[in-house]
């Protein structure tokens, strides 16, 4: 058995990380869950680790979720994030670009070179394709892609002039500002991408109804759970939600949309 919170694991937050997970874990242990792992998985790809056997408890982006990692995980619960960008258990990403760049619009943005974290991301490449599809019109449109690797990345490959834009997950964005704002200077919001369900809370597919149940009364403890106020406003929690499978087909739809539109990648 393992658990994983990959996605916003900065490692400015790691003590907080853990401590969010040792908290979800004595939730679950008192929702009946024994051999719970003492500490949180953090070994190879974030996304691709939700594939092994195993996974009580993880956090992954929405593209994943009705991609990659549709038929290995189930949804449990989307935490909410006290963030500009954020309206309940939605967020958008942040289109930034250099303070001293003359972009004013997305179609101002013909010829610029992307930075992305990778492909598969919701926050970091799908909502940017979905903008840029009705302007370029099946055409190609941007300078040239850059794979980062991170959203940290690619804001650095901004600001130094190796890019000239990236989409940024706006809850990203904002605990940057707030662990190491230095990163931020010289960078501004562009405009704010369309809104997507947040990033979800899963389990394993091969998890029972009954467990999933369980697991859901441990999150909602948790989050209730007055001891964990200062880590919760550490990660900025701010609840959560139990939303239907469905609130995410809007992901695939932007995706569908793009490629109806002849723009299938960023290019």
């Amino acid at each position: 058995m393992f658990a994983s919170l990959g996605m916003y694991d900065l490692p400015e937050l790691a003590a907080a990380t853990n401590a969010w997970w040792h908290g979800l874990a004595s939730h679950f242990a008192a929702q009946g869950f024994r051999d719970l792992p003492a500490e949180l998985n953090r070994a190879g790809d974030p996304v691709d680790r939700l594939k092994a056997p195993g996974l009580i408890f993880g956090q992954t982006c929405g593209f994943p979720l009705t991609h990659k990692l549709k038929d290995h995980v189930q949804l449990l619960a989307t935490p909410r994030y006290a963030v500009p960008g954020c309206a309940g258990a939605t967020y958008v990403s942040w289109i930034v670009v250099r303070a001293d760049d003359p972009a004013k619009t997305p179609a101002d943005l013909r010829g610029y070179r992307v930075a992305y974290n990778d492909d598969g991301s919701q926050s970091g490449y799908n909502t940017l394709r979905a903008m840029i599809a009705p302007i370029a019109q099946g055409r190609p449109f941007l300078g040239g892609l850059i794979e980062s690797g991170a959203h940290r990345n690619s804001l650095a490959l901004v600001k130094a002039g190796k890019a000239d834009v990236a989409a940024l997950d706006c809850v990203t964005f904002a605990l940057i500002a707030r662990l190491a704002p230095a990163e931020l200077q010289g960078i501004r919001v562009l405009r704010a991408s369309a809104a997507a369900p947040g990033l979800p809370y899963v389990t394993a597919a091969a998890t029972s109804a009954a467990e999933v149940r369980r697991l859901q009364a441990g999150i909602a403890a948790a989050f209730a759970d007055p001891a964990l106020d200062t880590t919760r406003a550490t990660l900025r929690l701010d609840g959560c939600e139990i939303l239907p499978r469905s609130a995410y087909d809007v992901i695939p739809a932007m995706e569908q949309a793009a490629i109806a539109a002849g723009y299938p990648q960023l290019a």
